[in-house]
């Protein structure tokens, strides 16, 4: 009989702890659920112009995302998301985008007014929206084909939301699915860490930073972290510690979701190799390197306009949104919105060499550093873009280049073939991937 209710306390004394672990750790996954919900749903309301209910029943269905509660007030521009005992509120701010909120007394709200100085709808391409009708010997019969398999006909798999291809320096094809047009915002995800990569140029340029020198991260002043440069970041190969993954309780969805200083988060983590000598991919990195880029500014309303006046306004994007963290930092990793043109125009200014519309834009050489292979990373990754040296799409020239970001958004770019090609939509790998490979196929062959 001892036995027996040893036995007995003994089940229930794990079933007891095994509840208990369970909530504690989903006690942990709440603000992540209801944050991503908040924040994505925010910014697709009151940025890029979409139906919540298509934003729920297509980017927002998935695990535990689909269970949450979302309230929009339309008056204030706030969404809140409730899930279980937890919820997480996002608000927007004009020219700024949406900010997931942590402690609304801690929100930074110092922030310049951005005027965008021209229109591109009135303006003829590249700086507008007024397209040539060059023949640029592309083969517009197949390319209007490719389209209509890409966004009608699902023939590449996942959810194709917009679609241009650049050819000779001028769009010959572009295509959207219904709900997005040309002026839609589309969210960038991790292509944003290119733009901080050309940010980063634009500084190196205008002698406001070294990438060659340590970061010049406070917390970093007195250990071995402080051997950690700019180009170790841009790289990803700073050594310190980081998880990238995004089913569960990581370090980049517990930096988005559920703190307010994304940089200052990612500084934190400790070293786990040597700088500068193993590859593995962090949005922690490239975090660091905008709350760098803003402590480099005297003046905040510098700051901001800088990304503008340095960047966006010379290549044709001065509606573009590069949203905020709570502490104010531009969130270089994940959140820039733009037009699909918007986004043809940065793969042009690689194309032509750092140059737009005849202006000098990145630094000489740029181009070529960042494409230049980065060290243990497999022919995959240069600084802040990937390659394609190891023909990770075989179909494409291993010259090609891209931004890539989280659910497939891409901008290809193949100096080669003097292309760019721009997808953006949701098609995440574990549910609908999109073949990106032979899409890429496809398009090469109208260009040929």
């Amino acid at each position: 009989m001892k036995i027996n209710q040893r036995i007995k306390y003994s089940s229930i004394a794990l079933v007891a702890a095994i509840i208990i672990g369970g909530t504690i750790y989903l006690n942990s996954l709440l603000p992540i659920i209801t944050g991503y919900a908040a924040k994505n749903l925010a910014s697709a309301v009151f940025v890029s112009e979409r139906a919540q209910e298509d934003v729920e029943a297509l980017d927002l269905n998935f695990s535990f995302i689909k269970y949450a509660k979302n309230v929009i007030d339309y008056d204030n521009k706030r969404v809140t998301s409730s899930f279980l005992w937890d919820k997480s509120v996002a608000i927007y701010r004009e020219g700024y985008g949406c900010t997931l909120i942590q402690d609304e007394d801690d929100l930074f709200d110092d922030l310049p007014t951005l005027v965008a100085p021209y229109s591109p709808d009135t303006i003829n391409w590249p700086m507008g929206n007024i397209l040539p009708t060059t023949n640029t010997g592309a083969d517009i019969g197949k390319l209007n084909q490719i389209k209509e398999n890409l966004i009608i006909n699902s023939k590449y798999g996942g959810h194709a939301f917009a679609f241009v291809v650049l050819h000779k320096g001028v769009p010959v094809i572009e295509g959207y699915n219904d709900g997005i047009s040309r002026d839609t915002k589309l969210l960038s995800w991790s292509m944003a860490k290119s733009f901080t990569s050309a940010l980063s140029g634009i500084m190196s340029l205008n002698e406001q930073i070294d990438i060659y020198s340590p970061a010049m991260v406070d917390e970093w002043e007195y250990d071995e972290r402080n051997e950690i440069t700019v180009n170790d970041l841009l790289r990803m190969n700073s050594g310190l510690k980081w998880n990238e993954g995004y089913g569960n309780r990581s370090d980049v969805t517990v930096m988005l979701h559920c703190e307010s200083d994304f940089g200052e988060y990612a500084a934190s983590r400790t070293l786990r190799h040597k700088p500068g000598t193993k590859w593995y991919y962090s949005s922690g990195s490239t975090n660091i390197v905008n709350r760098l880029m803003r402590n480099s500014f005297d003046n905040t309303d510098d700051y901001y306009k800088y990304a503008y006046e340095q960047l966006f306004y010379k290549i044709g994007m001065p509606n573009a949104v590069f949203e905020l963290d709570e502490s104010g930092v531009q969130v270089g990793s994940s959140y820039i919105y733009a037009t699909a043109l918007d986004y043809a125009r940065f793969a042009l200014l690689y194309l032509n060499n750092g140059y737009f519309d005849g202006e000098k834009v990145l630094p000489n050489g740029w181009v070529y550093y960042t494409t230049d292979l980065t060290s243990d990373s497999s022919g995959e990754y240069g600084a802040s873009f990937w390659l394609n040296l190891s023909k990770t799409l075989p179909s494409a020239p291993t010259s090609m280049y891209s931004c890539n970001g989280h659910d497939g958004q891409r901008i290809f770019i193949l100096p080669e073939q003097e292309a760019a090609v721009v997808v953006l939509g949701y098609s995440p790998k574990s549910r609908n991937n999109m073949d990106f490979d032979l899409l890429l196929h496809d398009v090469l062959e109208a260009l040929d």
